[in-house]
Protein backbone atom coordinates (compact mmCIF):
# COMPACT_ATOMS: atom_id res chain seq x y z
CA UNK A 1 0.00 0.00 0.00
CA UNK A 2 1.27 3.42 -0.95
CA UNK A 3 1.64 5.87 1.91
CA UNK A 4 2.10 9.55 1.16
CA UNK A 5 2.92 12.14 3.80
CA UNK A 6 2.52 15.84 3.04
CA UNK A 7 4.21 18.65 4.93
CA UNK A 8 5.28 22.26 4.59
CA UNK A 9 1.98 24.06 4.92
CA UNK A 10 1.46 27.13 7.04
CA UNK A 11 0.07 30.64 7.18
CA UNK A 12 1.43 33.36 4.93
CA UNK A 13 0.42 36.79 3.73
CA UNK A 14 -0.70 37.38 0.15
CA UNK A 15 2.30 37.41 -2.13
CA UNK A 16 4.24 35.05 0.09
CA UNK A 17 5.71 31.64 -0.66
CA UNK A 18 5.53 28.13 0.71
CA UNK A 19 7.24 24.89 -0.23
CA UNK A 20 5.23 21.70 0.17
CA UNK A 21 6.78 18.26 0.28
CA UNK A 22 5.27 14.84 -0.26
CA UNK A 23 7.29 11.84 0.85
CA UNK A 24 6.22 8.50 -0.58
CA UNK A 25 6.72 5.04 0.81
CA UNK A 26 8.46 2.70 -1.55
CA UNK A 27 9.87 3.44 -4.94
CA UNK A 28 6.87 5.05 -6.58
CA UNK A 29 7.91 8.63 -7.32
CA UNK A 30 9.88 7.59 -10.40
CA UNK A 31 7.31 4.96 -11.40
CA UNK A 32 3.98 6.75 -11.31
CA UNK A 33 2.74 10.20 -12.11
CA UNK A 34 2.53 12.33 -8.99
CA UNK A 35 0.08 15.12 -8.43
CA UNK A 36 -0.86 17.82 -5.98
CA UNK A 37 -4.50 18.51 -5.26
CA UNK A 38 -6.31 20.86 -2.92
CA UNK A 39 -9.61 21.15 -1.18
CA UNK A 40 -10.98 24.39 0.18
CA UNK A 41 -13.82 24.47 2.72
CA UNK A 42 -17.13 23.73 1.07
CA UNK A 43 -15.52 22.89 -2.27
CA UNK A 44 -14.56 19.74 -4.09
CA UNK A 45 -10.98 18.57 -4.26
CA UNK A 46 -9.26 19.89 -7.40
CA UNK A 47 -6.12 19.22 -9.35
CA UNK A 48 -3.29 21.72 -8.86
CA UNK A 49 -0.15 20.32 -10.50
CA UNK A 50 1.30 17.04 -11.65
CA UNK A 51 4.48 15.47 -12.94
CA UNK A 52 4.87 12.27 -14.95
CA UNK A 53 7.52 9.65 -14.35
CA UNK A 54 9.25 11.12 -17.39
CA UNK A 55 9.32 14.60 -15.88
CA UNK A 56 6.53 16.22 -17.90
CA UNK A 57 4.64 18.72 -15.83
CA UNK A 58 1.06 19.93 -15.94
CA UNK A 59 -0.61 22.76 -14.05
CA UNK A 60 -4.10 24.01 -13.43
CA UNK A 61 -4.61 27.37 -15.11
CA UNK A 62 -5.08 29.15 -11.80
CA UNK A 63 -1.51 28.32 -10.65
CA UNK A 64 0.43 28.58 -13.91
CA UNK A 65 3.39 30.88 -13.53
CA UNK A 66 3.17 30.81 -9.72
CA UNK A 67 3.60 27.16 -8.69
CA UNK A 68 6.32 24.71 -9.70
CA UNK A 69 6.25 20.96 -9.19
CA UNK A 70 9.40 18.87 -9.07
CA UNK A 71 10.49 15.51 -7.81
CA UNK A 72 13.54 13.90 -6.25
CA UNK A 73 13.58 10.23 -7.14
CA UNK A 74 16.39 9.38 -4.73
CA UNK A 75 14.38 10.78 -1.83
CA UNK A 76 10.98 9.54 -3.07
CA UNK A 77 9.79 13.13 -2.70
CA UNK A 78 7.62 15.46 -4.74
CA UNK A 79 7.84 19.17 -4.05
CA UNK A 80 5.39 21.97 -4.82
CA UNK A 81 6.97 25.41 -4.72
CA UNK A 82 4.22 27.99 -4.35
CA UNK A 83 4.98 31.66 -4.99
CA UNK A 84 2.80 34.76 -5.22
CA UNK A 85 0.19 33.13 -3.04
CA UNK A 86 -3.33 34.48 -3.04
CA UNK A 87 -6.13 34.19 -0.47
CA UNK A 88 -7.96 31.87 -2.85
CA UNK A 89 -5.07 29.41 -2.58
CA UNK A 90 -6.18 28.70 0.98
CA UNK A 91 -6.95 24.97 1.20
CA UNK A 92 -5.73 21.63 2.43
CA UNK A 93 -3.18 20.32 -0.05
CA UNK A 94 -2.79 16.62 -0.80
CA UNK A 95 -0.55 14.56 -3.02
CA UNK A 96 -1.41 11.38 -4.85
CA UNK A 97 0.10 8.87 -7.24
CA UNK A 98 -1.61 7.67 -10.37
CA UNK A 99 -1.28 6.72 -14.03
CA UNK A 100 -1.19 10.35 -15.14
CA UNK A 101 -1.32 13.85 -13.66
CA UNK A 102 -4.85 14.65 -12.64
CA UNK A 103 -5.77 10.99 -12.14
CA UNK A 104 -5.25 10.19 -8.46
CA UNK A 105 -5.31 6.53 -7.52
CA UNK A 106 -3.53 6.26 -4.19
CA UNK A 107 -5.24 6.75 -0.85
CA UNK A 108 -5.36 10.30 0.42
CA UNK A 109 -3.08 11.27 3.29
CA UNK A 110 -3.78 13.82 5.98
CA UNK A 111 -2.82 16.72 3.75
CA UNK A 112 -1.19 19.95 4.78
CA UNK A 113 -3.06 23.19 5.49
CA UNK A 114 -2.16 26.32 3.55
CA UNK A 115 -3.69 29.60 4.71
CA UNK A 116 -3.13 32.84 2.85
CA UNK A 117 -4.42 35.85 4.70
CA UNK A 118 -3.44 39.37 5.59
Amino acid sequence: QVVLVESGGGSVQPGGSLRLSCVASGNIVNTYAMGWYRQAPGKQREFVAGITSGGITDYADFVKGRFTISRDNDKNTVVLQMNSLKPEDTAVYYCSAGPAPGIPRSSWGQGTQVTVSS
